[in-house]
């Protein structure tokens, strides 16, 4: 049973950074895609970022706009997010994510439902 477990969430100011980290233990993520989405109370989970297993491809949220950067490194088995001029909009949990085994990333990144591990979140609040 994989665990993983998120850092680096907090308050930050409008305009600031904020860098989240996930590590996965139990189960290796060398093979698997990885993603980062985000919850906003009353509001669905949104995809914010996915990688795919080599750290190759990169996809992001439309809402992005090049402000977040999506890492992995599998020797370390974690998976990061840097994120740069945050907004109130950005303000949510965060949640890391791991891919189902098998899955086509290129069609699958952005759908929660293609992952089957999560972690428990890191909440950000962007706020003045």
């Amino acid at each position: 049973q994989a665990q993983l477990v998120e850092s680096g969430g907090g308050l930050v100011e409008p305009g600031g950074s904020l860098s989240l980290s996930c590590v996965v233990l139990g189960r290796t993520i060398r093979d698997d895609g990885m993603a980062w989405f985000r919850q906003a109370p009353g509001k669905e989970r949104e995809f914010v970022a996915a990688v795919n297993w080599s750290g190759y491809r990169k996809e992001y949220g439309d809402f992005v706009k090049g402000r977040f950067t999506i890492s992995r490194d599998n020797t370390k088995n974690t998976v990061s997010l840097e994120m740069n001029s945050l907004n109130s909009g950005d303000t949510a949990r965060y949640y890391c994510a791991q891919q189902r085994p098998g899955t086509n990333f290129g069609i699958a990144y952005f759908d929660p439902a293609n992952y089957d591990s999560w972690g428990q979140g890191t909440q950000i609040t962007v706020s003045s």
